[in-house]
């Protein structure tokens, strides 16, 4: 529910559309050098549900970490946890998220994307990724929302992307929350070295303005993302699964006007996060 200082209007259910940054696997939950290194972004994250009109009735994900040769939508009913990170201390292999899945909303999910001409099919058994369920934690901590997971095309398609968010944008309407969860910035090489600080200083500002342009020029800007200022440095050439998300986001946004809720350096490299509404 909404807290005090929130006033409810008729179209307070319609819900904003998130790109979010996911962090480096747990890192929000284990000890780190420099310690204060994901504080801003934990703490981004934590204010994020008080930022909503209302609760979201549910939410789908559309996670980095999870790419399918057509989208694929979660269709467990409780969906276990797939700790998809390597080379983290063990108590990070426990963390839970008991958050319920929403077979209903799965079939609702498919069928609007194959009406937009988009193959999907429903994954019945497959769990949640860390690329929903960390960010999750702190931004819905009690994991009660049910929350199905979208899967990213693996030919990374911009267009297709951008197509499925638009097929997705009346979820909006019915009190569904849309996260696209991945990372401004992703390329390994670059984290923690400063050649990349004016590179993805760059290609944030390019990729924020693209976010706040007019829905007509912002998804063609976004279409051609690779064409920006240092965007293979900052998303190598094959290996843009991080960004893609924001496409999905972007295109649910319809005629929303996005702006950047959130922007730091972290490790060197500047990372964002965007809503649209």
């Amino acid at each position: 529910m909404p807290s005090d200082n929130r006033t409810v209007t008729p179209n307070a259910q319609r819900m904003p559309v998130l790109f979010i940054p996911h962090g480096a696997g747990p890192c929000f939950f284990m000890d780190w050098n420099p310690a204060d290194t994901w504080t801003q972004m934990r703490s981004f994250l934590e204010g994020v549900a008080e930022t909503l009109p209302v609760r979201p009735s549910a939410i789908v994900s559309v996670s980095a970490h999870w790419m399918t040769p057509q989208f694929s939508i979660t269709g467990h009913t409780q969906p276990p946890l797939i700790y998809d990170y390597q080379g983290f201390p063990p108590h990070t292999y426990e963390l839970t998220y008991p958050a319920p899945g929403s077979p209903a909303l799965a079939e609702q999910v498919a069928q609007r994307l194959e009406q937009a001409g988009l193959e999907a099919v429903i994954d019945a058994e497959r769990g949640y990724d860390h690329g929903m369920f960390i960010p999750l934690k702190l931004m819905f901590p009690k994991a009660e929302i049910p929350v199905i997971q979208l899967s990213l095309r693996k030919d990374l398609a911009p267009d297709a992307h951008l197509q499925a968010g638009r097929a997705l944008e009346a979820l909006r309407d019915e009190g569904v929350l849309i996260v696209g969860s991945g990372m401004s910035f992703h390329n390994m090489r670059g984290y923690g070295d400063p050649r990349y600080t004016p590179l993805s200083a760059a290609f944030d500002d390019w990729l924020t303005a693209a976010v706040e342009s007019p829905q007509s020029q912002r998804d063609t800007l976004l279409q051609n993302w690779n064409q920006a200022p240092h965007a293979y440095d900052c998303h190598p050439p094959g290996h843009e699964e991080h960004l893609i998300p924001l496409l999905v986001a972007a295109g649910a946004g319809g005629e929303s006007a996005g702006r950047r809720v959130y922007s730091e350096r972290v490790m060197q490299t500047t990372i964002s996060a965007y809503r649209f509404g």
